[in-house]
């Protein structure tokens, strides 16, 4: 229990990486606050929860509209008087090649990946400072470290989300107990993938062979990086299959 008497926030809780780290904060003592737009999904999840002897509220937040996010930050800050952790964890991967012209899918990956995390530091940094201390947790790719056919405005997106962690960070170390960390999962079996609208992605992907990492495994990064010591930031870290090179 050693997130005990924290506020979690974790974004795009209603499935894969999300919910098992929602679900991991709570085992660790946090009260956890599950926002995604899949209002029964967070429910289902949070009355699991509960019902295991966690805290954990829903509120359903389309994280791309700015509003909807500070005002999900108000109704935490009013129901529990802080928030301790922010985990930007929501995120989309539309893969495809340039020529295929997916400008729509272009748009929402820039819109959830990049304009989703900013609104949630955005929403969250005036109650950090105001307290002196908080965490932020943002979620990148192995994308954001390199780029592979077919993943050029994805790998854009999550090369901007380590951008702009590693800038916050710099920019609040006079608040030392303000902590950043960038996490970045190589493949892992999510619904990500789901939702690959490229047949040539699809195909491509059909002959690879590596055995995925679980969303468990992501969520096990997040709460190594939460219940460091509050002189401890931990800034990034890689988590790749054994079997992805």
């Amino acid at each position: 229990m050693r997130l005990h008497e924290k506020v979690a926030i974790v974004t795009g809780a209603s499935s894969g990486i999300g919910e098992a780290t929602a679900i991991a904060l709570a085992e660790q003592g946090a009260t956890v606050v599950l926002t995604a737009r899949r209002l029964d999904r967070i429910n289902e999840i949070m009355n699991q929860i509960n019902t295991q002897g966690g805290k954990a509220i829903a509120i359903q937040t389309d994280i791309t509209k700015k509003e909807q996010v500070l005002q999900m930050v108000d109704e935490v800050n009013t129901k529990f008087g802080r928030v301790d952790i922010l985990v930007n964890n929501a995120g989309v991967m539309l893969l495809s090649f340039l020529d295929k012209g997916k400008v729509d899918e272009w748009d929402q990956m820039i819109d959830v990946n990049i304009k989703g995390v900013l609104y949630g530091i955005h929403a969250v940094l005036p109650t950090f400072k105001k307290q002196g201390n908080g965490h932020v947790i943002n979620i990148s790719s192995d994308a954001g470290h390199g780029v592979f056919p077919s993943s050029s405005v994805y790998s854009g997106t999550k090369h901007a989300v380590r951008a702009i962690s590693e800038g916050l960070r710099i920019e609040l170390q006079a608040t030392p107990d303000i902590r950043v960390t960038i996490i970045s999962p190589g493949a892992v079996a999510t619904e990500l993938t789901n939702h690959i609208t490229d047949s040539d992605v699809t195909a491509m992907f059909s002959q690879q062979k590596i055995i995925p990492l679980q969303s468990k495994d992501i969520a096990n990064a997040v709460i190594y990086a939460a219940t460091q010591p509050e002189h401890v930031d931990i800034n990034e870290i890689l988590v790749r299959p054994a079997t992805q090179r």
